[in-house]
C-alpha cells in the first residue's frame, strides 16, 4: 500500500468516483484555478475540465443550493467548503433542503450530495474559523456526518460518501492534510458508513476520539501503556449513524470510558455517547464516564489560549487515571 497524504487521499478518491460516474462533480471556492485552498484538487481542473471542477463565488448559501438541485436532478454533487465555519451560510440549505427533501417528497427526490471540508480548530485563526461543527450537525435527521482521522480512512469513507443516495457531511482537518498514511488504493474498495474501528484493544479502560482527537487519544493509550495499563482506543469514524454496538461492547469489556471530542462541551457527541452508556450500560460502568471536550467558550485567538482551550492528552491522561481508580 502507498503512503500517500491525507490530502492526496480525498483527491484520489474524488478522482477515481468522477472517472467511473460522470454525473460526479466538484464545486467550491477556489477548488479550480487555484487547486484548491488546501491543494486538496491539485490537478483536477486540468483532468476533468470546468464543468465538472467548477470555481464559484464567495457565496456558499448560493453554491450549496446549486447543488441540492442538481442532486435533485440526477448529478452527484461534492460541495467544498473552505472551512466548515463557512458553512454557516448555507445552514438554511443544508438542514432545511438536503436533510428534509427526500422525507418530504415521499421519497420522489434522493439527494446524493456530499459537503466536505476542514473542520473545527487548526491554530490561531479565532473564534469565526475554529468551530467543530460535528455535534451541530447529527442533530438533523436526514444527514449522514463522517468524521475521518487518517489518509486510509478518507479514502474508503469518501468513496462510500460519494456514491451514497443521502446527503453526507465529510469532515476533515486542516491540520492533517499533510499527514501521511498507507492507503489502500483500490478502486472499488469502500468502508462502511456506519461502522466504527478499534484502533487498539485494551482492558482496563475505554478511550474514544475523532478526527484530531482520535490522535490525543492515541497518545494517551502510549503513555497508559508505559505504566501498565491497557487502554482500548474506538474511532467512531460516522458521527451518524453512530455505531454505538461497538462502542458498548468495549465499555462492557473494560468498564470504564473517557470521551475526548473536540465538540464544545453542551449537547456535545461526548454528551450524546455517554447518555447512551448510561443508560445501556450502566450495570457495566465501574466509574462515571467522563469526557474532554474544548472549554465552553468561543475559541480564543492567543497561542497559549487556543492551545488550553482544545482538548489536551494531560487532561485525559489524568481522568482515564480517575475512572480506573489510579492515584
Amino acid at each position: 500500500m502507498p503512503e500517500m497524504q491525507l490530502r492526496e487521499a480525498i483527491r484520489a478518491a474524488m478522482t477515481e468516483e468522477m472517472e467511473r460516474d460522470e454525473t460526479i462533480f466538484l464545486m467550491g471556492e477556489e477548488v479550480a484555478e487555484y487547486n484548491g485552498a488546501y491543494k486538496v484538487s491539485e490537478g483536477m481542473l486540468d483532468k476533468f475540465g470546468p464543468k465538472r471542477v467548477i470555481d464559484t463565488p464567495i457565496s456558499e448559501n448560493g453554491f450549496a443550493g446549486l447543488g441540492i438541485g442538481a442532486a435533485m436532478n440526477g448529478l452527484r454533487p461534492i460541495i467544498e467548503f473552505m472551512t466548515f465555519n463557512f458553512s454557516f451560510v448555507a445552514i438554511d440549505q443544508i438542514i432545511n433542503n438536503a436533510a428534509k427533501i427526500r422525507y418530504m417528497s415521499g421519497g420522489q427526490f434522493k439527494i446524493p450530495i456530499v459537503f466536505r471540508g476542514p473542520n473545527g480548530a487548526a491554530g490561531q485563526l479565532a473564534a469565526t474559523h475554529s468551530t467543530s461543527v460535528e455535534s451541530i450537525y447529527a442533530i438533523f435527521p436526514g444527514l449522514k456526518v463522517i468524521s475521518i482521522s487518517n489518509p486510509d480512512d478518507a479514502y474508503g469513507l469518501l468513496k462510500s460518501a460519494i456514491r451514497d443516495d443521502d446527503p453526507v457531511i465529510f469532515l476533515e482537518s486542516e491540520l492533517m492534510y499533510g499527514m501521511k498514511g498507507h492507503v489502500d488504493l483500490d478502486p472499488e474498495r469502500t468502508i462502511p458508513i456506519g461502522k466504527a474501528r478499534i484502533a487498539r484493544e485494551g482492558e482496563d479502560v475505554t478511550i474514544i476520539g475523532h478526527n484530531k482527537s482520535y490522535w490525543v487519544a492515541m497518545e494517551v493509550a502510549d503513555r497508559l501503556a508505559h505504566e501498565g495499563y491497557s487502554a482500548e482506543v474506538i474511532d467512531p469514524r460516522t458521527i451518524r449513524p453512530l455505531d454505538f454496538d461497538t462502542i458498548l461492547a468495549s465499555v462492557k469489556k473494560t468498564n470504564r470510558c473517557v470521551v475526548i471530542d473536540e465538540s464544545n462541551p453542551y449537547a456535545s457527541i461526548a454528551s450524546e455517547i455517554g447518555f447512551r452508556l448510561q443508560e445501556q450500560a450502566f450495570d457495566y460502568l465501574d466509574a462515571p464516564v467522563m469526557r474532554i471536550t474544548a472549554k465552553d467558550v468561543p475559541a480564543p485567538y492567543a497561542k497559549n489560549l487556543i492551545e488550553y482551550y482544545m482538548p489536551q492528552a494531560d487532561d485525559a491522561y489524568e481522568a482515564c487515571k480517575k475512572v480506573m481508580y489510579v492515584n
